[in-house]
């Protein structure tokens, strides 16, 4: 297997969300003429023996791959239940996947979270990005295509850390046809004193943010040129930016970028904001 096959890795575990990831990854996966690989992680439980797991963890897989052979006949997905919790088991997967997709939520999770840990950590720790489907489908709504919005949002900060972001953005806007990529750049005031930008006049701030972006997307339509692209400097928050361009995107990326080590996980406070907020499925890309 070449690294351009690495697999698309679509983590279950029963739950409405991690069903509507699958069928995400399974659509994604045919789209980037990608293998698929169905992963459901047995938790280790003094409480339930290992062929009780084993078993329960077949027969979900079981019907994990009915459910993809209704959705797109022609992928024929593989699958593993490796004995161990689910984002250190999806974290190694990671180092030889393209792509890992999971559920917001899980079955453990309190409902009154957004986002659940296993989610985050495995958005924090992933080799390769991590795709984190938001909200699962009402009963009325499964089988249905889910993604009635064309465009891929991507959020860029004015640093080296947005190459991989618009790699990963503008290769999935190609796979799509009809998609549009607007490129989202939230700035403020104290954003553009702190990069050596103008500070106590905004129309001037606002003008070296639409260069900057203009500079970070120089390269990359001359390398997609199907790709359209809408270049977008927003004055304002970034989380608060993209949280609310992900409410009418089929996917939003942003970087998981270092700095976040004060929260004890490896995304930045803008990364786990928009992760956790977010009105849509959100890809999270190391950089």
């Amino acid at each position: 297997m070449t690294i351009t096959e690495l697999p698309v890795i679509a983590a279950v575990d029963g739950s409405s969300h991690s069903r509507e990831a699958l069928d995400w990854a399974a659509r994604e996966a045919v789209r980037q003429g990608l293998p698929l690989v169905i992963v459901h992680a047995r938790t280790p439980n003094r409480r339930t023996g290992q062929e009780t797991q084993q078993r329960e963890a077949e027969e979900l897989l079981t019907q994990s791959v009915r459910r993809v052979s209704e959705i797109v006949p022609d992928l024929h997905p593989s699958t593993l239940a490796p004995l161990d919790f689910p984002s250190a088991a999806l974290a190694s997967l990671s180092r030889d996947a393209s792509l890992v997709v999971v559920g917001s939520r899980g079955l453990g999770g309190f409902r009154s979270l957004m986002l659940g840990s296993n989610s985050l950590a495995t958005a924090s720790m992933a080799q390769c990005p991590v795709v984190v489907i938001h909200s699962g489908p009402s009963d009325e709504d499964e089988g249905e295509a889910a993604e009635p919005f064309p465009d891929i949002v991507a959020g860029v900060a004015a640093d080296e850390s947005s190459e991989a972001v618009l790699e990963f953005a503008f290769a999935t806007a190609a796979s799509r046809p009809g998609a549009r990529l607007r490129i989202v750049h939230g700035w403020t005031m104290f954003s553009s004193m702190l990069s050596g930008g103008p500070v106590f006049d905004r129309d001037a701030a606002a003008a070296a943010a639409e260069r900057t972006l203009a500079e970070l997307t120089a390269g990359w339509r001359e390398k997609y040129p199907q790709v359209e692209v809408v270049r977008e400097p927003v004055g304002g928050s970034a989380a608060r930016t993209l949280v609310t361009a992900s409410a009418t995107a089929a996917l939003t990326v942003i970087g998981r970028r270092k700095g976040g080590e004060s929260l004890g996980l490896g995304l930045s406070p803008v990364a786990q904001t928009t992760l956790t907020h977010a009105l849509g499925p959100v890809a999270v890309v190391p950089c």
